[in-house]
């Protein structure tokens, strides 16, 4: 009992770490690939192994007689809408808003939690998951200069992203009384593949170039990416953002987001040699300090709910 107290935090650790080094294996693929290949193949990917892991039985999804229209609703908010604002936002802005505006994101899950979840939120937590998300907005200026586009468009996709992304949480853990974590990240990466491949299909068809629909495969450079991105990145990540959702209160589980920040930090000085900032090491110990905050205050609660769920399940 006292070890599975711990394994949504280990979870949560792990798919940050994981969303963290995503940022440099897309990096490596845009050098070959069109963002919206990138993305289409990616939960292509991903969708034809969960299929194919399915077929052998070693997961399973069983979807026959259940309302998935919340499952759809929740997919459809991420990845498809979130993914799409996001782009269209950091094509439009700056990356320093870019990255401010979508650091906001635990924050609105932690108001949509308590609006639609009803879950209370002790002032302690609260602060600490504004520290956390201080540490990530910290970072940033610094960087970047807080340079400003003044491209309003492009905000309110921004903000549009962390609407969807905050939709997708509460969606999630409803979701989670009537499926599982393994089929909720089925049914997302479906949706997210037929979604982006439409649309690739669509780029393709008015450009006139579907001849070439599969040509970024043929690049060694894609092939590792693509792996990474599909696999790792999707279908293990976003199960363990699912299974970390259906175990603690959302408004504690998104502010580990914020731990990517550090694994993106990390990835880039010691793989890319990238350099390393004393604002760095600031925002990091920031970013640890909220994270650690929120999980210690919530603990009581998160113990609580997992004897009550395991009671149920009994």
């Amino acid at each position: 009992m006292k070890n599975k107290k711990y394994l949504p935090i280990i979870s949560a650790i792990i798919y940050s770490t994981i969303f963290g080094f995503s940022f440099m294996f897309s990096k490596i693929g845009l050098e070959v690939m069109t963002p919206i290949e990138l993305i289409a193949f990616r939960f292509l990917l991903a969708a034809l192994t969960m299929t194919t892991l399915k077929v052998f039985k070693i997961i399973k999804v069983d979807l026959k007689g259940k309302n998935i229209k919340m499952v759809l609703l929740t997919s459809f908010c991420e990845p498809v809408l979130y993914f799409f604002f996001e782009s269209m936002g950091i094509s439009m802005t700056s990356s320093s808003e870019a990255g401010l505006m979508i650091s906001l994101i635990p924050v609105f899950v932690a108001i949509f939690s308590m609006i639609f979840l009803h879950e209370k939120l002790k002032s302690s937590q609260l602060g600490f998951i504004v520290l956390s998300v201080g540490g990530v907005v910290f970072i940033n200026m610094m960087k970047n200069s807080l340079s400003l586009s003044g491209n309003f468009l492009g905000i309110i996709f921004l903000f549009l992203a962390i609407i969807a992304s905050s939709f997708y949480n509460i969606g999630s853990k409803k979701s989670s009384a009537n499926f599982t974590p393994i089929e909720i990240t089925y049914v997302m990466m479906w949706v997210g593949a037929i979604s982006f491949n439409i649309i690739l299909i669509a780029t393709n068809l008015i450009k006139g170039t579907m001849g070439s629909y599969f040509a970024p495969l043929a690049y060694n450079q894609a092939i590792i990416p693509l792996l990474y991105l599909g696999i790792l990145s999707s279908i293990i990540a976003f199960f363990m953002v699912n299974y970390t959702i259906s175990k603690i209160p959302v408004s504690q589980s998104a502010v580990f987001a914020n731990l990517c920040t550090i694994v993106s930090i990390l990835a880039g000085v010691f793989i890319l040699k990238e350099d390393f900032f004393w604002y760095d090491f600031v925002g990091a110990l920031m970013i640890l300090i909220g994270v650690w905050g929120t999980v210690y205050f919530g603990e009581r609660d998160n113990y609580e709910v997992l004897i009550h769920t395991e009671l149920l399940e009994e």
